[in-house]
């Protein structure tokens, strides 16, 4: 097995997905990531999904590692899982875990049988 399957496989969020101490909490700036290459399966067909998942947030105590959080990401490319059930819960993960003074997630899924899906959840300034 790859290094990096290994890696993806046994990633657990609840104790690998490290924070780092925001070093300027007393401002507010926001933090906007891409992700364009999240894939999942379709729980219905198996065929494969993809997306970009864009993160934006006003960080308050913590921010996210950006390598923790590409793992968690890549993660899903093996599971059964919604449009809906992925974006949700990658947002009440990350909600959850950074407590942002804001936060904002974008999950832009390409076009499959001619429909395009953008779920959007959030408050980001």
């Amino acid at each position: 097995m790859k290094y990096g399957k290994k890696i993806i496989d046994k990633f657990d969020i609840d104790k690998d997905l490290e924070l780092w101490d925001n070093p300027n909490p007393e401002n507010d700036y926001e933090i906007s990531i891409s992700f364009p290459e999240f894939t999942a399966l379709c729980p219905r067909s198996g065929y494969p999904d993809f997306a970009t998942i864009n993160i934006c947030y006003i960080p308050d105590q913590k921010v996210v590692e950006l390598k923790a959080l590409k793992i968690y990401l890549n993660a899903f490319r093996n599971r059964y899982i919604s449009h809906e059930a992925a974006a949700n819960e990658i947002y009440n993960a990350l909600l959850t875990a950074l407590k942002p003074r804001s936060f904002r997630l974008t999950a832009d899924f390409a076009p499959r049988g001619n429909m395009h899906t953008i779920i959007t959840l959030g408050d980001a300034k």
